[in-house]
């Protein structure tokens, strides 16, 4: 009974978690994994890197992307995050406040810019400064974003368009989605005519185009904070997250359209 309970409670901490990712290669298989929670919009370079990792005989690696609430919630549960990596500085606070995180291990290499897309085919021609016409542009539509109230790409997103003095307008269109990617999939299947991303989330996504960019005062600097999972320091762990560190770490970033900044 007890037996039953205790497996009960770990598929309701783990059935949360948006897509996972496993990627392992026939000599790594029995090799024990390295897990990773990240934010949503690190799921293209992240997979990426993991499978650079692995060519070079490492062993494998399991990916979970969603929101940075979601998955710093599921960390605090008990879910098996070995590194963790947010989209914003209140998650990786929200973690190391509770001891959850190895506090020496913490580090900023990259950040990102926010952007307003719409469908490839949109005419839709928009210069973003302060008091634009954004409900015009909608047109009557919703504008896709992160929901503010969890997701960093859309407190990002109300920051600006507070700044810039269009939330009032605008706030009734919403359509507040569970994380960055899923904001993009509603443009890119047109139910949406306009959204707000991150720069990466654009780069190289099919059906959507970039129709302008947040100035970087409108809203606090998009950084990535990544860190060790408490307890979780072991030599695998410990040297994936020192490849993401590295020259090449910050090069395959770079590739995906993110800013470097250690």
């Amino acid at each position: 009974m007890i037996q039953g309970f205790f497996a009960l409670s770990r598929r309701a901490v783990l059935g949360g978690i948006a897509a996972t990712f496993t990627l392992a290669g026939t000599a790594a298989a029995a090799e024990q994994p390295v897990t990773v929670f990240a934010a949503a919009s690190l799921t293209d370079v992240l997979k990426a890197a993991a499978a650079s990792w692995q060519a070079k005989g490492n062993g494998p690696v399991v990916l979970s992307f969603g929101s940075s609430s979601a998955i710093a919630k599921q960390v605090e549960a008990g879910a098996p995050a070995e590194i963790f990596a947010s989209a914003d500085e209140k998650w990786m606070k929200y973690l190391a406040d509770k001891n959850l995180i190895a506090a020496d291990t913490v580090h900023r290499p990259i950040g990102n810019d926010l952007v307003l897309v719409a469908p490839a085919d949109s005419k839709v021609s928009i210069a973003i400064a302060p008091n634009f016409d954004l409900a015009g542009a909608l047109a009557g539509g919703r504008l896709s974003m992160g929901d503010p109230k969890g997701v960093p790409a859309g407190s990002y997103g109300k920051q600006a368009l507070t700044k810039l003095g269009v939330w009032t307008s605008i706030e009734p269109q919403i359509a507040p989605a569970e994380n960055v990617r899923a904001a993009l999939a509603l443009v890119q299947r047109g139910e949406a005519p306009l959204g707000i991303v991150y720069t990466t989330d654009a780069h190289g996504a099919t059906g959507v185009k970039v129709v302008g960019t947040f100035p970087d005062d409108s809203h606090d600097p998009i950084v990535y904070p990544m860190a060790i999972v408490a307890g979780h320091d072991r030599p695998e762990v410990k040297a994936f997250f020192d490849f993401l560190l590295s020259a090449e770490g910050k090069t395959l970033f770079k590739s995906y359209g993110f800013k470097t900044l250690e």
